[in-house]
């Protein structure tokens, strides 16, 4: 059994990866924001910690994280707009990552964002701000000499996944649904020989566990 610190544990991906980290024996500690989260978390088999990102300091966190084997970056601004995903999705990566390294964690795993993301609509300044500091947060996570695995995932979906995806360094635009993220990221955790890589990912025909061991 592993300890998981999940950073943005009461999101979307952030509940399904606690529930699928239960199912396979680990326990997940997640970080959550509003008191209403707190129950919910616990029905899901995690540990809730309570604590603002945007406030804590590095200190803070890591102390929090202490204990833990991996940590996982799943927090966003969820379009709140561009000083909230900068201080969320870039500040908030940058500090979790060196919270990492003061807590002992040697190994992070980051869903970050597909670089064709919506490509195809009318080009937006939030959503432009964003796109620039997700890319600028992957690359502060492989600079850090961590152990890292990066999620660029596709448009992210509600629908009920498959457990069947499509994840290389490079494939097709697509959609996956945050089940198939939350499964994908449970795997990675599982298998620690997938270092140093980045991996995009959308709903395809291969089961989880054997298109992630291909990366292997």
């Amino acid at each position: 059994m592993s300890k998981i610190f999940i950073v943005g544990g009461a999101g979307k991906v952030g509940r399904r990866l606690a529930q699928q980290l239960c199912k396979r024996g680990h326990e997940p500690l997640s970080l959550y924001r509003k008191p209403e989260q707190r129950d919910e978390l616990t029905a899901l088999g995690a540990t809730p910690i309570e604590g603002d990102l945007t406030s804590l300091s590095v200190k803070d966190l890591a102390e929090m994280m202490k204990g833990c084997d991996t940590a996982v970056f799943s927090a966003g601004a969820g379009g709140a707009g561009m000083e909230v995903t900068n201080a969320i999705d870039g500040a908030g990566l940058e500090k979790s990552v060196e919270a990492a390294k003061v807590a002992g964690i040697q190994r992070l795993l980051l869903v970050s964002v597909f670089p064709d993301a919506l490509r195809y609509q009318e080009r937006k300044e939030g959503f432009e701000n964003y796109i620039r500091v997700k890319k600028l947060a992957d690359a502060y996570l492989v600079a850090s000499g961590l152990d890292y695995v990066i999620v660029r995932p596709g448009t992210l979906t509600e629908g009920t996944g498959r457990g069947r995806v499509r994840a290389d360094l490079a494939i097709p635009y697509g959609e996956v649904p945050r089940d198939d993220v939350a499964a994908v990221l449970a795997e990675f955790v599982d298998r620690p020989d997938v270092t140093r890589t980045i991996i995009e990912l959308t709903e395809g025909e291969m089961p989880v566990s054997d298109a992630i061991a291909r990366l292997a």
